[in-house]
């Protein structure tokens, strides 16, 4: 079967959203061949399949179910019964645990429970066993453990090479991966050698139990629309999730586990880069992907030298400086600093937004805030209007009076 997408006429108002909507220029409104007076329907949708890629973006815009999409799922033969598991890699960085890990275990631990079947994790690194049971204790029932210098730091080659040679030998159905400098780094060239699919920066995961495909939702088309993809026709199904879109398992030090370790030659890990040294970003004095407090601004700041203001602002509440993708190609303030599509997922307990309007691809990043505080000249953006507290005027008005008050409770205490 071929793919197919029609529009259904009888259901079709002519309305023109799937139009408007559509990515690729593939759909006009044109006059119908005959008016329908009793109906109303005086104009109807057509689509050009010569420039439709079947993306299904209309079929999700149409409020009248109006069009119907039908898509040739490839059988690749691969014997499904063959894969069992859910898998997390559990990234690290010189010994220390990524925290978006115990996010994926937690989440991992949901998807395993519904496929009724185990969760494991994937330790790679230099004398890094000791961490075994970190996981363990947050969820995992086994951990397979590389450890050899050969892993002291990060590098694409052996890590992708050591990755892949376990996958083909214990077959998960599932891996999940943080969306990280790392994760996106060398998951794609473990999938290239695996011929499976990958679904980057997924900010939700469910379970078809039926088919055990895993329904995989990311932000699609710049933020505007949430795709859900599956990969029906391979397996191991792989993910790369954003931090902070999951809540992190809990302890529980009574957990056992088994802990694997994997054999394998070294010799064999071919390297064709050599690491010259780690530079830590120095930029940043509280890591934005783990504060509780966030002032953050955008475009409304106006210049970098009114980050000053949210970074005295940041200090005094103990929290941390973000920025929306507007400041950071401005210059103002430096990338490690960006929240949203195109940068980090962040879910403290007060998020200030200075100057952000509120674009989808900015929100995205942190609309789960607990609290957020809008301060902004436009009443009527999105920002304010979403705003858990909406404070309307010039920042630079408002935040020093903030700042002054704060100073004065501190002192009074």
């Amino acid at each position: 079967m071929a793919n197919s997408m029609k529009v259904l006429n009888d259901k079709c108002v002519g309305c023109g959203i799937c139009a408007s909507t559509c990515p690729f220029g593939a759909i006009s409104v044109v006059e119908r061949p005959e008016h329908i007076e009793h109906t109303k329907k005086f104009k109807l949708a057509v689509i050009d399949l010569n420039k439709c890629t079947y993306c299904g973006t209309c079929t999700q815009t149409c409020k009248f179910n109006a069009i119907e999409l039908k898509k040739d799922v490839p059988q690749f033969g691969v014997d499904k019964s063959l894969y069992n598991g859910v898998w997390v890699y559990a990234e690290q960085r010189h010994g220390e645990i990524a925290s978006v890990v115990y996010e994926l275990l937690n989440e991992g631990k949901r998807l395993a429970n519904k496929l009724g079947t185990s969760l494991a994790a994937v330790l790679i690194g230099d004398n890094i066993k000791s961490k075994a049971q970190d996981l363990i204790n947050r969820g995992a029932d086994k951990i397979y453990v590389c450890d050899d210098p050969v892993f002291i730091e990060f590098q694409d080659d052996p890590y992708t090479a050591i990755l892949t040679q376990l996958i083909e030998k214990e077959k998960p159905e599932i891996i999940l991966m943080g969306a990280t400098n790392i994760g996106r780094s060398f998951a794609s060239g473990v999938v290239a050698r695996i011929h499976t699919g990958l679904t980057a920066d997924c900010i939700s995961l469910e379970i078809d139990t039926e088919t055990r495909n895993l329904q995989q939702t990311r932000p699609a088309f710049g933020g505007n629309i949430m795709a859900t993809i599956l990969t029906p026709g391979h397996r191991p199904q792989i993910a790369t999730v954003r931090h902070k879109v999951f809540k992190e398992a809990k302890v529980e030090k009574k957990r056992k586990g088994e802990i694997i370790d994997f054999k394998f030659d070294s010799q064999t890990l071919i390297n064709r880069t050599k690491f010259l040294g780690f530079i830590k970003d120095t930029s940043v004095a509280v890591n934005i992907g783990d504060a509780d407090i966030i002032v953050a601004g955008g475009r409304g700041v106006g210049k970098a030298e009114g980050f000053k203001l949210l970074e005295e602002l940041a200090d005094i509440l103990g929290g941390a400086v973000g920025a929306s993708r507007a400041a950071v190609d401005s210059k103002w303030i430096p990338y490690s600093h960006q929240i949203g599509q195109t940068g980090k997922t962040v879910s403290p307990k007060v998020y200030i937004a200075c100057g952000i309007s509120g674009q989808i691809q900015h929100t995205v990043g942190m609309s789960s805030s607990d609290i957020i505080i809008a301060i902004n000249k436009d009443a009527s953006c999105s920002m304010m209007q979403t705003a858990t507290y909406a404070l309307e005027g010039d920042m630079y008005k408002i935040l020093p009076n903030i700042i002054r008050e704060i100073k004065s409770v501190s002192r009074s205490d």
